[in-house]
Parts: C-alpha cells; sequence; structure tokens
C-alpha cells in the first residue's frame, strides 16, 4: 500500500518524437502509476528536466534539437539535474554509447510495456537506495 503511494510520486519525463511511441508510453506509465510529462525534442528536454526536475528521463537518442545522449550528458554535468535517473530507450543498438553518456539504464525499442515498466522501477530502487545511503552518510 506505501508502494502505491511512493509510485504516484514519481516524475517522469518522456522525450519521444513518434506520437504513436508517445501514445504508447504515456498509457503504459499512466496505467502503471506514475506521472508523466512529455518533451518534444532536446532543447525542451533540457528546460524541462531543469524545470519540473522528473524522477526519470526516458529518452530516445535520435531527436530534433539535440540528441538524447547529449541531453543525458548536460543533466548529469549539472549539479541541479545530476540526480534525475536516465533511460535511454532506442531502436539503435547503443547501450554503450548511452553508458558512456552517463544513462543509467538502456532499453531497445521496440516497446515492450513489461520490460519498461520493470526498467522504471529498478531505476526507481536503485535511486532510492541511493538517496538513503547519501542521507545516511551526513
Amino acid at each position: 500500500m506505501t508502494q502505491n503511494h511512493t509510485i504516484r510520486q514519481i516524475l517522469i519525463l518522456a522525450v519521444e518524437r513518434d506520437p504513436h511511441i508517445r501514445k504508447f508510453e504515456q498509457y503504459f506509465l499512466e496505467e502503471a502509476g506514475y506521472r508523466v510529462e512529455f518533451a518534444d525534442n532536446g532543447e525542451q528536454a533540457l528546460e524541462q528536466a531543469r524545470r519540473l526536475l522528473p524522477d526519470i528521463l526516458l529518452s530516445e537518442i535520435m531527436l530534433p534539437r539535440g540528441d538524447g545522449l547529449s541531453v543525458c550528458r548536460a543533466l548529469k554535468s549539472d549539479p541541479a539535474t545530476r540526480c534525475i535517473a536516465v533511460l535511454i530507450f532506442s531502436i539503435l543498438a547503443a547501450e554503450d554509447r548511452a553508458r558512456e553518456a552517463g544513462a543509467d539504464a538502456f532499453l531497445k525499442k521496440p516497446l515492450d510495456d513489461a520490460v519498461l515498466i520493470r526498467s522504471i522501477e529498478q531505476l526507481i530502487a536503485q535511486h532510492t537506495s541511493a538517496k538513503r545511503n547519501a542521507n545516511g552518510a551526513h
């Protein structure tokens, strides 16, 4: 019961250019209890991430006005946004490039709702644990 309460507080910023995939992402993520906001391109993703401070950024690589990897690098290099978990979701076989850019996780398209939700849950668990450890260290 506290798990559902926690899940409902999680905000995911999704950056996806394909309107059909956006609809699926929104449906699956909201069905799982997450709040979802969308950005259309790399510039908008950075602006919204800095303003909204989502828990997770879900981004494809190939975006107009800044690719997903450069968005990831920018977020991870900024102290105000480095705590945002980044999940790169791409048709490209680019897991190594995503990790080098600082991504916390990588998923290969096509969209599999069960794998997406499981990956989101793992990121939340990892970041919750990391925050607890960081707070306990002070």
